[in-house]
């Protein structure tokens, strides 16, 4: 059997969120292809056990994406263990959900400060401190294409941040750097689980849900970290400014 090289094998990325679903599913689809990693996420623990799991080219650490020093943490870690920096999957737990209506203003702030002020620190270190080819990968939402019930913070700065991932595109494409984003849509995560429970009867909010996916089910993590990872890795070295759905097939726009 003939089997596609990555060109991962011994590049170094930095991957947040990533002490479960998407971030988590990401990491190991990039460490079963002989990266090297620094995983992130907020709770030490659950990062230190995730870090594990993963293997010895794995290193755990806890930081908070809203911390205006936990980017220049990151990537210095990323260069002090390995010495170098080749690119970042930047993923954030979604926001809290809420209508647009009644969602405090606390909540947009603290969403702001971590889903796009720390997305873009973390975009700007990775890119000062990346090597030749270095590939960025925000996760995003469907809510860039299509307003999301009940989400409207996600509504409102997933949007904003896909614009930021494409200006980006274009101011560092001249130095090699490739930008791209990442829309996930129904992939079954805890998160998606409690979004679920909202309505008190989540098998039959699911069922309802995959009657709109062409595919009619839910994608998985690992589904959505194997193109993650092939975004990020030099085999897609031509894709750049691009937002990419992942999601069975629910988005109707282009």
């Amino acid at each position: 059997m003939v089997l596609v090289d990555l060109g991962l094998r011994d590049r170094t990325y930095i991957v947040t969120g990533a002490s479960a679903g998407l971030g988590f599913a990401t990491a190991k689809a990039l460490a079963a292809e002989g990266a090297r990693l620094v995983i992130s996420s907020r709770n030490e623990e659950s990062i230190t056990r995730a870090a594990a799991e993963l293997g010895e080219n794995v290193v755990g650490i806890s930081v908070d994406n809203a911390d205006p020093e936990s980017a220049e943490r990151l990537a210095a870690t990323a260069i002090a263990k390995w010495g170098a920096l080749h690119g970042a999957l930047i993923s954030v737990g979604g926001p809290r959900p809420g209508t647009a209506l009644d969602t405090a203003e606390e909540d947009w702030r603290n969403a702001f400060d971590s889903v796009f002020l720390g997305g873009l620190r973390i975009a700007r270190s990775v890119a000062r401190a990346g090597s030749d080819g270095t590939s960025i990968a925000f996760v995003l939402s469907s809510s860039v294409k299509s307003p999301i019930p009940g989400l409207a913070i996600s509504n409102g700065l997933r949007p904003g941040l896909a614009m930021v991932a494409k200006t980006l595109a274009d101011e560092l494409g001249p130095n090699g750097t490739r930008v791209n984003g990442l829309m996930p849509g129904r992939i079954s995560t805890d998160r998606l689980k409690e979004l679920d429970a909202k309505g008190g009867d989540p098998e039959a909010s699911r069922r309802a849900s995959e009657k709109t996916i062409p595919l009619r089910r839910y994608g998985t993590p690992d589904e959505f970290g194997r193109v993650a990872a092939f975004v990020l890795s030099p085999a897609a070295s031509y894709i750049t400014g691009a937002i990419l759905p992942i999601d069975g097939g629910a988005l109707r726009t282009f």
